[in-house]
């Protein structure tokens, strides 16, 4: 049976346009009527909390890349402890599934988002008494990923629990918008923050803005879902890949988004390579392309929130991905910069747009007993596959030229949308089969 809205929730959802007009400000209502999962108080709440947070983590990313730097000046091993950070993403996503619908996704929140506070605060204190090392940041880097091969898909899993269906695609929008919010504002503050106070003072002052997000679960009210646990992890893990490969719309939506996450986002391993052989840029002019990017991506939250009860989700996922895939292939014979940013902001600009709808339709469709290993299914191939893109697109970049790399994975890309574009039909009723079914 589809999941009832909580009774406040109820009460948001039937609130009259004059009530709200009557108490907010033109432009709060034009933000409310865009966004609406921005009415529910829980999200509110969220929102601001993950926010910070998120910056943050990009304080932390930029920070560590650069002690690392300064350490070994070794490219070997600032891949090395990146890798590790997503090698639990392979390991123990999936586990992380099964932990997400047998306990309350809260208290899981707030164990993952505590624990990785804790992580930056040891990795910010080592490094202020310069007694950091390399194998000391590759363990807190491990930590720190098998923390978030949990928290990944608490935090997909609890989105259903703030928000009613109405709001869905409204929350989900807006996480990506505050994921490439987070990805355009860290990387800048966090050149600033290690000018100013050092790579350990930006370790610190991301341990610190984990409290944001801590305060806002804790001042939640949300109604818990979990299953019984009537059988093993591993039996576990099984029946959410039957459950999840069963299921037509959901099959169809994983294997895109794996096939999007090996061929598609690998391109941007190699963007500081292009950067450099490519365009002849230094530090400064990677991070405007990497902003490019996250601009084009923060576009399409707003594209999806005005656009998304309107246009069939299929067009947003076809279009959205070939979209990506034309912009990428062009981008990979231009040699102008400034052509390569709008490019690239268009390219960002579809993916998003793929990603973000593709999330809120198996959100929409799956039971809530199995909704935290489904989004670990989702979360693995959308983050546990990505080492293998990682090494497809060095590998091929090494034999055949990074333009050629981009060239291939943009059009494998392209022809699994035009397929899905295709089969529109089929998968649109299929889907409206299972909504009108309950799932």
């Amino acid at each position: 049976m589809p999941n009832k809205p909580n009774p406040d929730e109820t009460n948001i959802i039937n609130e009259s346009a004059e009530i709200s007009v009557g108490e907010n400000s033109g432009w709060v209502q034009a933000i409310g009527n865009s966004f609406p999962a921005f009415k529910n108080h829980n999200y509110k709440l969220y929102f601001s909390g993950q926010l910070i947070s998120l910056i943050g983590t990009w304080l932390q990313i930029v920070a560590q890349g650069w002690l690392v730097l300064k350490l070994t000046n070794s490219a070997f091993l600032i891949g090395l402890v990146a890798a590790l950070a997503t090698l639990p993403s392979l390991l123990f996503t999936l586990f992380g599934g099964v932990i997400v619908d047998w306990f309350p996704k809260k208290k899981i929140l707030l164990f993952t988002q505590s624990s990785a506070m804790v992580l930056a605060f040891i990795l910010g204190i080592l490094t202020v008494a310069h007694i950091i090392n390399v194998g000391e940041i590759c363990v807190l880097a491990f930590l720190l990923g098998t923390v978030n091969a949990i928290d990944a898909p608490a935090r997909q899993a609890f989105v259903p629990e703030m928000v009613s269906k109405e709001e869905l695609a409204s929350a989900i929008a807006l996480n990506s918008g505050a994921f490439n919010t987070a990805r355009v504002i860290g990387p800048g503050v966090a050149g600033l923050l290690i000018a100013l106070v050092g790579t350990g003072g930006a370790f610190i002052i991301n341990g610190l803005s984990y409290i944001a997000v801590i305060i806002a679960l804790l001042k939640m009210n949300t109604q818990s879902r979990v299953s019984k646990r009537n059988t093993n992890a591993l039996r576990a893990i099984q029946q959410g890949f039957i459950y999840s490969f069963s299921h037509p719309v959901i099959r169809t939506l994983i294997v895109f988004t794996a096939v999007s996450s090996v061929f598609g986002w690998s391109y941007t391993t190699i963007m500081p390579i292009i950067a450099q052989n490519e365009f002849h840029v230094e530090a400064a002019g990677l991070g405007y392309l990497y902003a490019a990017t996250g601009l084009g991506a923060l576009m399409a939250t707003f594209l999806i929130a005005a656009f998304a009860k309107r246009v069939e989700p299929v067009m947003f996922i076809a279009g959205g991905s070939m979209l990506f895939a034309v912009s990428l292939i062009l981008f990979s014979y231009t040699t102008n910069f400034t052509l390569a940013l709008v490019l690239l902001f268009f390219a960002g600009l579809g993916l998003l747009s793929q990603f973000a709808m593709m999330n809120t339709r198996i959100q929409s469709l799956v039971k809530s007993e199995f909704r935290g290993r489904v989004m670990s299914i989702y979360v693995f191939m959308f983050i546990g596959l990505a080492p293998l893109g990682n090494f497809e697109i060095g590998w091929l970049s090494e034999k055949a030229g990074t333009s050629f790399a981009i060239r291939l994975g943009a059009i494998i890309v392209f022809i699994f949308a035009f397929i899905v574009f295709l089969r529109r039909n089929k998968i649109t009723g299929a889907f409206n089969k299972y909504q009108e079914q309950g799932q």
